[in-house]
């Protein structure tokens, strides 16, 4: 049979702008189907407008701290229209070049969803389309409770278009979008209630590191509701009032939903080509991202496994490769970084101190301290540091940060846990003064040993 594309992938987010990228530049014949959104989430409503949203926060803190180091400075209003406009302009550029990076390497683009009308056929838009390999790369979306007046609320992609900013905001989640979401309307002024179902913030990080969470958003002026959830939401005029399940009424402008995100696969047709899903949605894939029909492979959220944009880079990468480019990269999966983009920010790479603890005895590296920056400008925020070191061998399996720079120090770490390096690595490495980050690396005196 002699089909239309080598390769056709479903979704022109990072992983599937890579995967189609490496494999045209293979001399495959490529399409790339996506109805939204070039370069997926991330880059339109994710990581990168999020990070601008953060750093615009960021100024009105830094206006204030500004006083202790002789600076007069007020930081008299923001301006939320002007700021959503900027934003608007980076995120088209971005689109305008992950579409331009496909067209580049020879891939034809289409502005459209594609639908499976049988394993290697595909709905295109208008069009019917063949394809001897098809990869699924559609990514994840935002979920919206099922509660009364759950449409009264706002999800993420919302998040990015308002028209105003909110005086008053509930919060309903306690992960990344909803910490990063808490910080960026805290620091443009809004008044900030975070309501989750766990005790601490940020479930599957390190719980030193959930601590610290917890108390810096407090610190700001946060107000936290842990072990809890929101049961209704209600009108009141052009306000929102959240009903927690206990009965107890939070009056606010805006109800915004950040409890979790799920596999965007409606309207895929994965029964029309025999592919299998988890009850979840998520698209059941073996190690080498292959489905249940041979020639049909899913990569990046859609699968639901590591939930990070490098990370499906990587994989969309190293699928093109085997699949038409012979031997592909090394990738380790088994350390990924990753950070918050909370205020102040956390990052973390390897083993939580629990996850470390079950494969047996580690020692504990752990610090406190007052930045520089606030023992000068008085405010009060703390930045932690810790290292789970494995008893017998010394090797350094997880290191963990919340404190401004730590996405940037962070990165490095995640060279050295690659590598396998051990505390004693650590130890003979000269830091860099005055630092925070030296600190990594002056961390002589063990805190607790664990199992």
């Amino acid at each position: 049979m002699t089909f239309d594309f080598d390769l056709f992938v479903i979704g022109g987010g990072s992983a599937g702008v890579r995967c189609g990228r490496i494999a045209a530049s293979h001399g495959a014949r490529v399409g790339v189907a996506e109805e939204r959104f070039w370069g997926g989430t991330c880059v339109n409503v994710g990581c990168v407008p999020k990070k601008i949203l953060v750093q615009a926060a960021e100024y009105g803190a830094q206006a204030e701290d500004a006083r202790g180091f002789g600076w007069d400075i007020t930081a008299v209003s923001h301006d939320w229209a002007a700021l959503i406009a900027a934003k608007d302009r980076e995120i088209a550029r971005l689109n305008a070049a992950y579409r331009k990076l496909l067209e580049g390497a020879g891939a034809r683009v289409f502005e459209a969803r594609a639908r499976f009308l049988d394993p290697h056929t595909l709905a295109v838009g208008a069009e019917k389309i063949t394809a001897e390999r098809i990869v699924i790369a559609t990514g994840g979306r935002p979920l919206r409770p099922d509660i009364p007046g759950a449409a009264l609320g706002i999800i993420s992609d919302d998040a990015f278009y308002l028209p105003k900013r909110p005086e008053r905001v509930v919060i309903l989640g306690s992960g990344y979008i909803a910490v990063e979401f808490a910080g960026i309307f805290r620091g443009l002024g809004a008044e900030v209630d975070l309501v989750f179902r766990q005790p601490r913030p940020l479930r599957g990080f390190d719980d030193d590191l959930r601590e610290a969470m917890a108390e810096s958003l407090a610190a700001q002026g946060i107000r936290l509701f842990p072990e809890s959830n929101i049961a209704a939401v209600e009108a009141a005029g052009e306000g929102r009032v959240a009903v927690l399940r206990d009965g107890r009424r939070i009056a606010a402008d805006c109800v915004f939903f950040a409890a979790g995100r799920a596999p965007h696969v409606a309207g895929l047709g994965l029964d029309a080509a025999g592919v299998k899903a988890a009850e979840s949605g998520a698209v059941i894939v073996d190690q080498d991202w292959r489905t249940s029909q041979e020639n049909i492979f899913a990569i990046g959220d859609v699968t639901d496994r590591i939930n990070l944009t490098p990370v499906a880079t990587a994989e969309g990468h190293t699928l093109a490769d085997r699949l038409f480019g012979g031997p592909a990269r090394n990738w380790n999966f088994a350390a990924v970084p990753s950070a918050v983009f909370s205020t102040p920010p956390l990052a973390s790479v390897g083993l939580t101190e629990e996850e470390a603890v079950a494969r047996g005895a580690v020692d504990i590296y752990l610090t406190r301290f007052t930045p520089m920056r606030h023992t000068i400008s008085g405010r009060a925020r703390k930045t932690l540091m810790k290292l789970v070191v494995d008893q017998a061998s010394g090797r350094v399996l997880g290191a963990h940060m919340l404190g401004e720079d730590a996405p940037e120090i962070m990165q490095g770490l995640a060279i050295a846990l690659t590598c396998g390096a051990t505390k004693a690595d650590f130890d003979r490495t000269i830091g860099i003064h005055p630092t925070a980050a030296e600190e990594f690396v002056t961390l002589r005196t063990r805190t607790r040993s664990v199992g």
